[in-house]
Order: structure tokens, then C-alpha cells, then sequence
């Protein structure tokens, strides 16, 4: 198992977080098997290209929500690490408040 569970969108609020603000929290390092995705495809061309971090944040975006850590930005740096025997990468972490719709 590589992920916690392989998802199909982002069942979290909209949070309209600029690259500024991503930019201003600290990454940290979260383990793959605790990490839902928001995408059930990949690009196998972006996945296995040389400089597909170079554009965009060195680091992954994770959205925590509901206890949940969602991988909404990062999905092929986690399946490079994963392809690597990484069971950690290092992300971004916007924490969103628990509201009721």
C-alpha cells in the first residue's frame, strides 16, 4: 500500500490558498500511507520526466480536513518517492478549520 485510500476529488471546502501563501508555511514530512489523493490518474510522461519538479513548489501541497490528509498538489514527487522506497516526502500542510456545510 503506498497511500491511505486513492481519492476522487477534493471533498474539502474550497480554500483559494495562493502560491504566497503555500509558500508561507513550513513543509514538513508526512508519511505516504497516511496521505488520501485527489486524483485517481497521472500523467506517466510527468511522472517519470527529469524536471517535472521545476516548475511550481519544491514541495507537495497537503490539505488537512476532518483529521484526513489530502494530497491535492504532489502526486507524482509522492509516486517518485514511493518508486524509490521513500515511505516520506516533504509537504506543505494548510490546515482547514472543521465547518459544516
Amino acid at each position: 500500500m503506498i497511500f491511505k485510500r486513492v481519492g476522487d476529488g477534493k471533498p474539502y471546502p474550497e480554500h483559494d490558498t495562493g502560491l504566497r501563501a503555500w509558500s508561507e508555511l513550513p513543509p514538513r514530512q508526512i508519511r505516504l500511507d497516511e496521505l488520501v489523493t485527489t486524483k485517481r490518474t497521472l500523467n506517466l510522461e510527468t511522472l517519470l520526466a527529469d524536471d517535472s519538479t521545476f516548475y511550481g513548489d519544491l514541495f507537495a501541497h497537503v490539505v488537512e480536513w476532518r483529521g484526513e490528509l489530502y494530497l491535492e498538489d504532489g502526486l507524482h514527487r509522492a509516486l517518485r518517492a514511493a518508486l524509490q522506497q521513500r515511505p516520506v516526502i516533504h509537504a506543505r500542510v494548510l490546515l482547514l478549520p472543521d465547518t459544516e456545510a
